[in-house]
């Protein structure tokens, strides 16, 4: 067997009307196959099946040495994508006599320390149809976009072995592709799987979004917590044997970009915090802490001048316990204990619990951080949660304070990937500095499918000149952006960088000279 089956389930997810439809077709798959051919499968739809050797831009020098380069750059930049450029482009037609790998001849073989990418990507693309191509860059370079998420393989996963999500999640950043243990528990075929706690990133457990009408009458302080919303990274802290391990919250590794956070446990003990940059337990900007950030090996000036703490929201695990299933309160005492006992230092402290005695005066208290360059608003958590892996309904609310807004001109456009690859949706804005306008914000979301076609039909007809995929246009489009802070920084030209900057909404009647200058930016948001 070839890459057909693996390519029929891509192509018939993509066309799946309904994620019922979907699980259907995976549990099918599952049915289907050779118990490692689907746990590769899994591995692959939930982008962890990764292969050393090869890099995208390695797999597009392969394919411009074969074909026309400059109809490559063409083709890529108009469908922008890159399985769908090399299967369309290829134009040679498959040879029936040669051999055909296995799906898991064709992983072995990717896997190989002696592997000839060239020579085994030429011979693939020579003898296979479209579809099967297609399918073998998606299975190279991930990025499928076949409207599966992680989360949802999850999902089908718990369906398909009828057992509990949650169990699924608890030990899932402890396995590695085939998955062969997960997939025999699931079969009821095996125990459930055994992970080394102490090597392994453990799903945080997220909030959903407050919503002031439906929320409002569900918050009591009888029921609830409240807690700051920091503005910083969360983080998870775990620690065993005296070995500290610091991942950010999609579950990498940045230990060692944060050197000084340490303390000792021999037993496992595992933290909930938000890493901030800062002294004295004295919160900086987000541009602070942003100058640590990828930084694998800071400086010791670096080091000295940026310092950074974490603020401790949770704890998941108490003297070698799992204590997920125990509730908020619990955990919260349990935290304090541990703090008490270990972590008085200066790089820890624990976030501040606040009292409120009804909704009104918790109102009170969002409203009065406005102004607040590090308090992004509240978190209100259920008193009796447990900690669960994921976005829980109801059980913890994330009240974001209201954003700010600023006209801004747009200055550049570029066009995006998938299916926005038809489309100029990538943007540039600037202010006026004096005469010249300078860039202060990139934003490619907020706006609604008729403004982006209206936005793209703006860029082509304004277009003054090209660099490349990005065009120039007519400074004389407003837009209103939103954003959640501002801070100084010295890495743009105009001084100062927005958070999370998007469309708020599209000024077509605003004239450009109507926009704040500067200056009057930096007085308003920063001074």
């Amino acid at each position: 067997m070839n890459l057909r089956k693996f390519s029929i389930l891509l192509k018939q997810l993509i066309f799946c009307p309904s994620n019922i439809e979907k699980t259907k077709v995976i549990i099918d798959y599952l049915n289907d196959v050779d118990i490692e051919e689907a746990g590769y499968t899994v591995a692959a739809l939930t982008n962890n099946l990764k292969f050393k050797h090869i890099k995208a831009y390695k797999v597009k020098q392969i394919i411009k040495s074969k074909v026309d380069s400059t109809l490559f750059d063409l083709s890529y930049d108009y469908v922008g994508d890159l399985a769908d450029t090399i299967s369309l482009i290829w134009n040679k037609k498959p040879k029936n006599s040669h051999k055909k790998y296995s799906f898991l001849e064709i992983i072995t073989i990717l896997n190989s320390n002696d592997l000839d990418l060239e020579k085994f990507v030429t011979d693939f693309l020579n003898n296979n149809n479209l579809d099967e191509r297609w399918a073998f860059i998606k299975l190279l370079l991930g990025g499928f976009r076949i409207g599966a998420s992680a989360t949802f393989i999850k999902n089908t996963l718990a369906e398909y072995g009828r057992k509990n999500k949650d169990d699924i999640e608890k030990v899932w950043n402890g396995l590695s592709p085939p998955y062969l243990n997960l997939l025999k528990w699931l079969k009821d075929e095996g125990g459930y799987p055994k992970i080394n706690l102490n090597e392994t990133f453990h799903t945080m457990m997220l909030a959903n979004s407050f919503d002031l009408n439906k929320d409002a009458n569900k918050i009591s302080p009888e029921n609830h917590i409240a807690e700051y919303k920091w503005d910083g990274i969360r983080v998870q802290v775990l620690c065993e044997n005296n070995t500290i391990k610091l991942y950010s919250r999609t579950g990498e590794n940045i230990s060692s970009s944060f050197p000084e956070i340490t303390f000792n446990s021999r037993e496992l003990v595992v933290l909930d915090g938000e890493l901030l940059a800062g002294k004295n337990f004295i919160p900086q900007s987000f541009g602070e802490l942003q100058k640590r950030i990828n930084k694998k090996k800071p400086s010791k000036k670096l080091l000295d001048e940026t310092s950074v703490f974490i603020r401790l929201y949770d704890i998941l695990f108490f003297e070698g316990k799992d204590i997920r299933n125990e509730n908020l309160i619990v955990r919260k005492q349990k935290l304090e204990n541990f703090y008490s006992k270990y972590l008085l230092n200066n790089k820890f402290d624990i976030s501040e619990i606040i009292p409120f005695s009804n909704f009104q005066q918790l109102e009170k208290i969002y409203k009065s951080l406005y102004k607040s360059k590090f308090k992004e608003g509240l978190m209100l958590k259920r008193k009796l949660s447990l900690y669960i892996s994921g976005r829980k309904k109801n059980l913890w609310l994330k009240w974001k304070r209201a954003p700010k807004y600023i006209d801004a001109i747009l200055m550049y456009a570029q066009r995006g990937h998938g299916k926005r690859s038809s489309f100029y949706s990538d943007f540039t804005f600037g202010v006026f500095d004096n005469n010249n306008i300078v860039p202060i914000a990139k934003a490619y979301s907020g706006y609604s499918d008729e403004e982006l076609v209206k936005l793209d039909r703006f860029v082509r007809e304004n277009t003054i000149t090209s660099f490349g995929p990005v065009r120039e246009v007519n400074k004389k489009l407003v837009v209103e952006l939103a954003f959640d802070s501002m801070q100084k920084s010295n890495r743009h030209k105009s001084g100062i960088a927005l958070r999370f900057p998007r469309f708020h909404r599209i000024r077509w009647d605003k004239p450009v000279n109507e926009t704040l200058l500067l200056n009057e930016i930096k007085s308003e948001f920063i001074n």
